[in-house]
């Protein structure tokens, strides 16, 4: 999904759209396995009994609320957030019925670091570190390509990308 151009200035384009690394989703997928599992088996064994019927709709009752807490929140979660390089600024967008945000303009950004241990080389992600004019580095997790990312935040905040003989030009375009 490309980013909303009507949000983007004049000459403003998108270097790079992501949204967390679906590592992120892998916990929610194993409770909703569980819960579904769990409750299919618990179903199965109140089935002789002569109130299996409240039993079945109170199981459901509460399979419905674990499902809904900790799969489709951190799935609604994940779908909602994006980090955003374009060619004047670094942006990151998340929520769903608050929605919060950052932007640092290019030129306020003074370095661009990664990091991703075995597991998130393996996966191919890891946690990009932007030093900017504030006292804190940021530091973005769960970012999908990191070092790929990293590399075109750079080019965008130190080099003329333009000037590159390998430039094509925005991702995506």
């Amino acid at each position: 999904m490309a980013y909303p151009d009507d949000l983007l200035g004049e000459d403003e384009f998108v270097v790079v759209h992501k949204h967390p690394h679906w590592k992120m989703l892998l916990a929610p997928v194993l409770i909703l396995f569980v819960v579904v599992g769990g409750g299919s088996y618990a179903a199965a064994l109140l089935a002789p009994f002569s109130w299996h019927l409240p039993a079945w709709i109170a199981l459901a009752v509460v399979g419905a609320v674990l499902v809904i807490w900790f799969t489709v929140a951190p799935l609604v979660r994940w779908r909602t957030t994006h980090f955003v390089v374009t060619t004047h600024r670094l942006m990151v967008r998340e929520g769903v019925f608050t929605r919060s945000g950052i932007d640092i303009p290019m030129s306020r950004i003074n370095s661009v670091r990664f990091r991703h241990g075995l597991i998130d080389r393996m996966l191919g992600c890891g946690t990009l570190i932007v030093e900017s004019a504030s006292d804190e580095p940021l530091e973005f997790d769960d970012i999908p390509q990191v070092e790929r990312v990293h590399t075109l935040l750079y080019r965008e905040v130190n080099d003329d990308p333009r000037d590159d003989r390998g430039y094509r030009g925005p991702v995506g375009r």
